[in-house]
């Protein structure tokens, strides 16, 4: 079916659940002329969805589907542009999903933050989806545009300024405001955990700084890439003398996210292209004891499995089965900022920024909604490549158009 057949541009999967509300919510403020429907289980609770979405959104269809039935994703796929899903845990439920849109030549973008199953929709669907035309394209939130983006934009800025490739690259989560942590987000979290503690093979390609690469021979050895550096600011940027900085949770699946992003599009930003990301502790005395104690902690705590995970308080977790996150209020006090530093080849120095003044979730909504209007609207704008994809080697270009224009802070700025 051409792109002209379809029915819509836009199906998003998952409408009732927390991320899925907020994100038909974002689509419909945008007034886009996109042809949407949403999708879930309940006909019920997607047609409650639609009714407080507004004036713009009352005439989205809605479409019962279910990875339990993969017939019903199947005939969902076959039917649009481009699927957005928020339903996870994606190790669980996905797979169906990303199947079916690599069957049907579907665009497809999710908000996975789980190490195994990225690696096994490219084990699987990578060669479907490329001979297709589909674009699979991995973790398009919080998790892992802001990571990904950042490098590109250096990229792009380090090309038009003839000043070499990318060396040493790092992440600093400058500031950060975030109230509790949805139900979804730590289902996805905990299995993710669960499955890296019982399988030795999880482990050894948990611990792989390459897990998520198309071919593993090609990449380039560079020695030790902790996912957990102990580093103080000043190692990272002369601006960065007085700050002490820690481990960073989502830095493993993030760093390799962006590790991808180099090799599928033929390792631009550098055969000694090196990536790491940290959060900035502060300056005050305590910071080089936080600093190490951080590190450490989180570490050993990203590496322990499931077992001490389900010791975190239960007052920390919205119930997930209600569909609960940090209320509207909460969600727009909240705000975060990432900057990152690289050095290149020649050696100039430069910073790129990635800010939203709003909590990570309200943040995801904005740009997964971004992803999938430019997957369905900017298709001169984004990559030839297809497959199992990354939000850079899928659409930098396009992104770096439309996520400032859609209120994200970006930008990058040469220190020497």
């Amino acid at each position: 079916m051409s792109a002209t057949e379809h029915e819509f541009d836009i199906v998003l999967y998952g409408a009732t659940g927390f991320s899925g509300r907020l994100t038909a919510e974002y689509l419909a403020r945008t007034g886009t002329p996109a042809r949407i429907a949403l999708a879930g289980r309940s006909s019920e609770r997607l047609l409650a969805t639609r009714a407080s979405l507004g004036a713009t959104a009352q005439n989205w269809p809605v479409i019962v589907a279910d990875a339990a039935q993969p017939s019903t994703l199947q005939a969902m796929a076959n039917r649009t542009r481009v699927v957005l899903t928020t339903v996870g845990p994606y190790a669980r439920s996905g797979l169906p999903l990303v199947a079916a849109c690599a069957k049907a030549g579907t665009d497809y973008a999710d908000l996975t933050g789980e190490m195994i199953f990225g690696r096994d929709c490219i084990d699987r669907y990578h060669k479907q989806a490329g001979d297709s035309g589909s674009r699979i394209v991995l973790s398009c939130g919080f998790d892992s545009v802001p990571s990904d983006l950042n490098v590109y934009q250096l990229y792009r800025r380090a090309v038009n300024d003839g000043t070499g490739e990318l060396g040493d690259t790092t992440l600093l989560l400058r500031s950060f405001r975030q109230t509790g942590v949805s139900g979804g987000t730590l289902a996805s979290y905990l299995g993710a955990m669960r499955a890296a503690s019982s399988d030795p093979e999880v482990r050894r390609l948990v611990n792989d700084p390459y897990t998520l690469t198309t071919e593993r021979s090609a990449e380039p050895e560079l020695g030790a890439q902790p996912d957990f550096p102990w580093r103080r600011g000043r190692d990272i940027a002369p601006e960065l003398s007085d700050f002490w900085v820690g481990g960073f949770p989502q830095g493993p699946y993030n760093s390799r996210i962006v590790r991808r992003s180099n090799a599928l599009q033929g390792w631009p930003y550098g055969r000694r292209f090196r990536y790491a990301e940290t959060m900035s502790l502060g300056k005050s005395i305590v910071a080089p004891a936080a600093s190490l104690a951080v590190t450490g902690a989180v570490s050993t705590f990203v590496h322990l499995g499931n077992r001490y995970a389900r010791m975190l308080p239960q007052r920390w977790v919205y119930r997930s089965k209600t569909g609960g996150g940090p209320s509207a209020r909460q969600r727009n006090r909240g705000h975060y900022t990432m900057q990152t530093y690289t050095t290149t080849t020649t050696g100039a120095r430069y910073l790129a920024t990635f800010a939203q003044q709003c909590d990570s979730y309200q943040g995801t909504a904005v740009v997964l909604g971004e992803c999938g209007l430019a997957l369905a609207f900017d298709r001169d704008r984004l990559s030839q490549l297809r497959g199992v994809l990354t939000p850079a080697a899928a659409m930098g270009d396009a992104l770096l158009t439309r996520l400032p224009a859609a209120g994200v802070s970006m930008g990058t700025t040469r220190l020497a």
